[in-house]
């Protein structure tokens, strides 16, 4: 079977008894830790329309080893009451499973290793199936989905075969926030979209939103990317962006998901943790990264074909053409190197212009992003960095 190298390297072990229908499409997959209100998530996918394949839901309620009396008394209750709640909702066409709660390790525990078991889940069921084109699908337990949604998953894949992944649209709900927190998660949403659209503009090849609670990838996919990472947060992001390197991650604008705006840090980094400190007055949402960086990189990737075989006179040549700062910014972070490795690497100009974004990939853009701020652009405000992609956009 397709992934049984990959279980072996993993240790897998089933968390899930009961067989997998023979016409399983869809496993959505929601990691659960001190989740009460959970069964509002489950409740808004039995409310959806069902697609033709069959539907599993795979809660995996977990915890680390070391976490307080009162979240592993949560879990153990939340296990109780979705058992019973499966058990009148659980159908032929959308079937419902809680497992755990699962112990995670201190060392990892975490947002990231949670979604990889539960993912890693969802390829031993395939792989029982020996469908390499099932889809996984990855979501929050704190998040509604539309109404279409499962049916718009399975018709993305259908109509496009060849695509390895696929973010959602989303949006976060507002209506019952206060003024300031309803501002907070506006302006967050606001960036999002200006950091998203603002690669494109830049020329970036695999611009996305990197939500955890709204992306899928084949399992066929899911496994030569060697699964999910155990990130204690922005697992999301370095799965989707190492992601993009096997082939494309498509985007689904038909449906949305809609995860919660609610205050949180119970992760390093993302949306609970930006908006605690934007409450507390500790992050500033109004300011962000200036358009003239995404500019000056747009002049970078413009020029990256002449980077191909030259040697380092030329290479030199060509950074005395470019901004400032994006030439100090590849002189101090060695970019030479990777060129000269690209290029050993690559025979052809076409081989080059399709690998060239594997060495200066997302990591490396906002990388240059903060080194720009830094030391060039400083913070400026939102609403007129927006402004200004739009007028270049048009």
């Amino acid at each position: 079977m397709f992934a049984d190298k990959y279980l072996i390297k993993n240790q897998n072990v089933a968390l899930v008894q009961d067989e997998p229908d023979e016409h399983t499409g869809l496993i959505v997959v929601i990691p659960c830790l001190n989740e009460p209100e959970i069964v509002k998530t489950l409740e808004s996918l039995v409310r959806c329309d069902r697609p033709g394949s069959t539907v599993e839901i795979i809660v995996l309620i977990n915890h680390s080893e070391t976490a307080a009396e009162n979240i592993t008394q949560q879990n153990q209750q939340t296990k109780a009451e979705l058992d019973v709640w499966m058990r009148s909702k659980t159908s032929d066409e959308l079937r419902f499973y809680a497992v755990g709660p699962v112990v995670l390790r201190k060392k990892w525990a975490g947002a990231g290793l949670a979604r990889k078991k539960g993912m890693d889940e969802a390829v031993r069921r395939f792989n029982l199936l020996n469908k390499t084109d099932g889809i996984i699908v990855s979501l929050d337990a704190d998040t509604l989905v539309a109404k279409n949604y499962l049916v718009e998953l399975e018709r993305h894949f259908k109509k496009h075969p060849k695509q390895v992944g696929a973010t959602l649209a989303f949006e976060h709900p507002k209506d019952q926030l206060d003024n300031k927190h309803r501002e907070g998660i506006e302006l967050y949403e606001k960036y999002l979209y200006y950091y998203k659209n603002s690669l494109d503009f830049a020329g970036y090849p695999h611009a996305m939103f990197t939500i955890g609670s709204a992306f899928a990838v084949t399992a066929d996919a899911y496994v030569r990317r060697g699964g999910m990472n155990r990130r204690q947060a922005g697992e999301d992001f370095y799965f989707l962006q190492n992601l993009v390197q096997l082939g494309t991650v498509g985007e689904i604008t038909g449906t949305k998901v809609y995860p919660s705006a609610r205050l949180s840090d119970r992760v390093p980094f993302g949306t609970g943790p930006i908006l605690s400190k934007w409450m507390s007055g500790e992050e500033d949402l109004l300011k962000t990264y200036s358009f003239q960086s995404f500019i000056d990189l747009k002049k970078f990737f413009d020029i990256k074909c002449s980077l191909y075989k030259t040697d380092f006179e030329k290479y030199n040549s060509i950074l005395k053409e470019l901004p400032n700062g994006i030439s100090e910014f590849l002189h101090e972070t060695d970019f030479w190197l990777e060129l000269e490795d690209l290029n050993r690497n690559c025979s052809t100009s076409v081989a080059f212009k399709n690998r060239f974004f594997q060495k200066f990939n997302a990591f490396k853009i906002l990388k240059y992003l903060n080194f720009m701020q830094e030391n060039h652009y400083p913070a400026v405000n939102l609403n007129t960095q927006l402004q200004l992609l739009e007028n270049a956009s048009c």
